[in-house]
């Protein structure tokens, strides 16, 4: 299963994630990276290269996991992301898509009245 930008997730009990603190905690994934090219630190082992940063509610930071760390709990349904300047938001459906939709009426061409 793929864990993704906005999933509720929970942190499995582990040697690493307890001597963290971390161990149990629920918060959401707010990004991936690469910890070759970027140089995070990460709770877990980096051999896939790969990790996702965990936000924890009430908590000043986000950490670095290793993805078998992580377990999904829900893709956050209902989770809205709009960007200034931009005319549309972004709702996540219960399956894990992102539902697009305008905020804005679509504007006709000056030269159509109907």
């Amino acid at each position: 299963m793929n864990l993704s930008f906005g999933d509720n997730v929970r942190i499995r009990v582990t040697s690493e994630t307890e001597d963290a603190g971390v161990a149990g905690l629920e918060g959401q994934i707010y990004g991936e990276t690469t910890p070759s090219v970027t140089g995070v630190d990460v709770i877990g082992s980096t051999s896939d290269d790969y990790a996702l940063n965990v936000h924890f509610e009430g908590r000043r930071e986000a950490l670095w996991f290793a993805p078998e760390l992580v377990e999904l709990l829900d893709h956050a349904p209902g989770t809205e992301i709009r960007l200034e300047g931009v005319d549309k938001k972004w709702t996540r459906t219960e399956d894990g898509r992102w539902h697009e939709e305008a905020l804005a009426p679509e504007k006709k061409p000056w030269w159509k009245f109907w």
